[in-house]
């Protein structure tokens, strides 16, 4: 397998993932949960799952790059006007 095969197999995986998290999402909706909840809970569950695969120091570390990431708009799904 080359590389650009496991790149290509890493992106449909993220594909499929980023799927099912969404089917959630929109369940969770629909059964009345807020959005900010919604949010929240998956922020919850992604930082528990990825401390518990690499340790609170690499999640502090990654942590720590959003804030850059995020007013950067690599998150912003819909433009804004500021």
């Amino acid at each position: 397998m080359t590389a650009t095969d496991d790149t290509n197999t890493i992106a449909e995986k993220k594909r499929v993932a980023l799927s099912y998290l969404n089917e959630a999402w929109e369940g969770a909706l629909a059964d009345g949960v807020d959005p900010e909840i919604v949010a929240h809970a998956a922020l919850f569950t992604a930082l528990s799952d990825l401390v518990d695969t690499y340790g609170e120091t690499a999640v502090a570390e990654l942590a720590g790059t959003l804030p850059d990431r995020i007013t950067s708009r690599e998150f912003t799904l819909r433009p804004t006007l500021q």
